[in-house]
């Protein structure tokens, strides 16, 4: 039964390769049209996706959301968002990605949307979280039939059809703006050692350093060595410039949503620098129990990009919390970049809620008519509950004699 036109998220990878003749001989499609949005991944991306659409002979559609996607970014670094351990990247694009793919297939008049992620990762809830709001049809070939990527491979081979994704299909590899993963083949053995070429974008540290100014207004980042710039330029920049030393590497063992825990490798130089440049300017700006309170927000907040949820009304919530805090996160940060790490050496701000001559060790005084002596009564109070509790029972011992300086009266 002919089931018209149906939109397919196309990348010219391997598993949106084998779909499309999937789509047509399995499911009915007349018409499949394909639709890759541009986050920030390298025009060769396009160049193939363009040529594997015109080896399939079907309709091509490229969505610009870079923009779109730079600011996404920016509230991930005003949230601080990590996912143990890493900057997340993969999953802050899908929904902008899924977002323009629906946009083209109603425009267009599809009756159905499709990807050509798998039953066992991230994406394929991802990008259904946004569809599933649509009364569109929703499908996913490669998890619907069970197929694997040596039986991709041989089917695009007997079709005639490029694989040409990331060592010919050995990995699967995902670039965008913000960050680039690599996993399959030999890294899925937590046991191996990765080769250096599976990086792209970062080279193997060396002894050499160099730092780098970077501004912020009300926790976003604007320009670079007092140079303004666009989100898009400002990250393109850092990338080139915080992986010339080895920036942003990450090899780890993560939980997917699904409970699988996976072996995966990513690339973010840009995402690294700025997150801990963006956290010691707020170490500097905000109170001690601001930076408690955000911590707790802020993981929220990241597990919930981890997801694909960020439009959920909880979401706006916290995000109404991080918009307050970020109203002092204003001035200047430097990171030096050096051994593959991006340490902030230095910031400033008029916002900072630190005082030099309060903390200094030279002078005598601490603020106003507050001295060093008035610290004694705190110092006799603190802990003081502890040590009622530590002496508490001993033979001998009246606790409610205890005196504040932790000593015991003797008549």
């Amino acid at each position: 039964m002919s089931q018209e036109t149906v939109a397919l998220a196309f990348s010219g990878g391997l598993d949106t390769t084998v779909s499309v003749p999937l789509l047509k001989e399995e499911y009915g499609y007349d018409e499949v049209i394909g639709v890759t949005v541009d986050v920030g991944q390298p025009q060769a991306e396009f160049d193939e996706a363009t040529e594997t659409a015109e080896a399939h002979d079907i309709e091509h559609y490229l969505v610009d959301a870079t923009e779109e996607f730079a600011d996404v970014c920016f509230d991930a670094v005003k949230a601080n968002a990590t996912y143990q351990g890493y900057p997340l990247g993969t999953a802050l694009a899908r929904p902008v990605i899924a977002q323009k793919i629906l946009d083209v297939a109603i425009e267009h008049g599809a009756s159905a949307v499709a990807h050509g992620a798998t039953g066992k990762g991230n994406d394929q809830l991802r990008f259904e979280a946004v569809w599933r709001q649509s009364d569109l049809e929703v499908i996913a070939p490669i998890r619907e039939l069970g197929l694997t990527r040596e039986w991709e491979i041989e089917y695009a081979n007997e079709k005639g059809l490029p694989v040409d994704a990331g060592n010919d299909g050995e990995w699967s590899i995902d670039s965008n703006l913000w960050s680039r993963s690599i996993e399959g083949g030999d890294l899925e053995d937590p046991a191996h050692v990765p080769t250096q070429d599976i990086y792209d974008w970062t080279d193997a540290p060396t002894g050499e350093t160099a730092t780098v100014e970077i501004a912020f207004a009300e926790g976003v980042p604007i320009g670079l060595d007092g140079e303004p710039m666009e989100p898009v330029e400002l990250i393109e920049t850092l990338n080139d410039l915080a992986g010339q030393y080895g920036v942003g590497r990450t090899d780890l063992m993560e939980d997917r949503m699904l409970g699988l825990k996976v072996r995966e490798n990513y690339e973010h130089p840009a995402a690294t620098t700025l997150l801990a440049a963006h956290e010691a300017l707020e170490g500097l700006v905000l109170t001690k129990d601001e930076r408690q309170f955000k911590t707790q927000i802020d993981q929220q907040w990241a597990e919930k990009a981890y997801e694909g949820l960020l439009s959920v009304p909880f979401v706006s919530a916290l995000e109404g919390f991080i918009a307050e805090t970020q109203t002092a996160v204003t001035g200047t940060v430097t990171v030096k970049f050096e051994g593959g790490q991006a340490r902030p050496v230095a910031r400033e701000s008029e916002h900072s809620v630190y005082s030099e001559s309060a903390a200094s060790f030279d002078t005598e005084g601490v603020l106003g008519d507050i001295t060093q002596s008035d610290a004694t009564g705190v110092a006799k109070y603190h802990g003081f509950q502890g040590r009622l509790a530590n002496t508490s029972g001993e033979t001998g011992t009246d606790t409610h004699e205890l005196t504040a300086d932790g000593g015991n009266d003797e008549e």
